[in-house]
């Protein structure tokens, strides 16, 4: 659990009495709205794949557009497993691992696998000594500039939209998450293996209802829509203008996650079907939190609300976010590049020039 991971050194170094006092009444998961919130989104998403069924003997085609919808539903799938990995969805720590280890199982994802590398997540979020567990890659300008070919190579194929927000997805949900991690521990690796045979049965079975072929296209399809829509979320929500990131030693808890996690502003809808996931800075203030009380807590408190809100238009702009300029202390495309190179080109030839060299030595990343 996050609770656990964050250890001592990585508690708020600012006042967090007032906060605190705040997230502590909005803690409490509700029994009754926790149930609602299954039968609203697994019925139907069950419902999706019945009606599937029924009109892919018509055409795939009317299929399809009912597989983007349990697209959606699987969204709020998924958010109900997040929850339950947090021990918010239910008071009672058993429940929240038998419902979500079987929403695991519904979204391709081991529970107790995701679960300690999320809290790592939580745990290290806007530290850049602590960059590479569940988190999307992120170098500094920096690293970039002193990175091999191939690895700068592989990274802007790794940033690049298409397969960020479209590959990805399919690869971390489809394959990825049918092994498990070296450092994870028994538990772990037998999630991985239990949420393994689970899928391989659940699919055996609708191979033999569907048919293979149609099984794997909607399945990929549904796979596909929430899988995107998962990734951007988690992008948008840790990759946005004037999002914060800090080195160890000047790293503060509340700080990353107030103006390290966006405040996602969605239409009431998108707000729904993500499970108010946009309420991400309080979040990860305190992922006791409910995704139900989400909302109202940040209503509840002045400090909340001075955060400023990404839109659905002004999220846009993260898609040209690629690096962390460490200088200017903000998210740069790939364009800033040639302004930092000549920037750093001009300041060696002065610094040349003061101390009276004849030919002053350029750096060969800078040309």
């Amino acid at each position: 659990m996050i609770d656990d991971a964050v250890g001592a050194n990585d508690q708020p170094r600012s006042d967090a009495s007032g906060w605190k006092q705040v997230v502590a009444k909005y803690q409490q998961s509700s029994v009754w709205r926790s149930g609602w919130q299954i039968v609203n989104s697994l019925a139907p998403y069950v419902a999706l794949w019945y009606l599937m069924y029924l009109v892919q003997a018509i055409s795939i085609w009317l299929a399809l557009p009912l597989a983007v919808l349990a697209g959606a539903f699987l969204v709020r799938v998924f958010i109900i497993f997040h929850d339950c990995g947090h021990g918010s969805f239910f008071k009672s720590r058993k429940a929240n691992d038998i419902v979500g280890t079987l929403a695991g199982i519904i979204c391709f994802t081991p529970y107790y696998q995701w679960r300690w590398e999320h809290s790592l997540h939580h745990a290290t979020s806007g530290d850049l000594d602590r960059r590479g567990t569940g988190d999307i890659w992120t170098l500094t300008v920096q690293e970039y500039l002193e990175a091999s070919r191939w690895k700068r190579f592989a990274y802007r194929l790794a940033r690049n939209p298409a397969v960020l927000f479209v590959v990805a997805p399919l690869f971390l949900f489809v394959i990825q998450q049918r092994f498990a991690f070296p450092r994870g521990g028994a538990r772990e690796r037998f999630s991985v293996h239990l949420t393994n045979v689970a899928l391989l049965g659940m699919a055996a079975g609708l191979c033999w209802i569907f048919g293979w072929k149609v099984y794997l296209l909607l399945q990929l399809t549904v796979m596909m829509v929430a899988g995107s829509a998962g990734v951007w979320l988690f992008y948008v929500q840790h990759q946005f203008e004037g999002v914060y990131w800090q080195r160890r030693e000047q790293w503060d808890y509340a700080q990353a996650a107030l103006q390290g996690s966006s405040f996602y502003k969605l239409p009431r809808l998108l707000q729904w079907f993500s499970g108010n996931i946009g309420f991400h800075h309080i979040h990860h203030l305190s992922p006791r939190i409910p995704n139900y009380h989400l909302e109202k807590c940040h209503k509840a408190e002045p400090l909340f609300q001075t955060v400023k809100p990404v839109t659905l238009s002004t999220s846009m702009k993260s898609f040209a976010f690629r690096l962390w300029d460490e200088q200017r202390h903000k998210l740069v495309g790939f364009r800033a590049l040639k302004a930092i190179r000549l920037e750093r080109r001009s300041a060696l030839i002065g610094t040349a020039r003061h101390l009276g060299a004849k030919r002053p030595h350029f750096d060969p990343d800078l040309r």
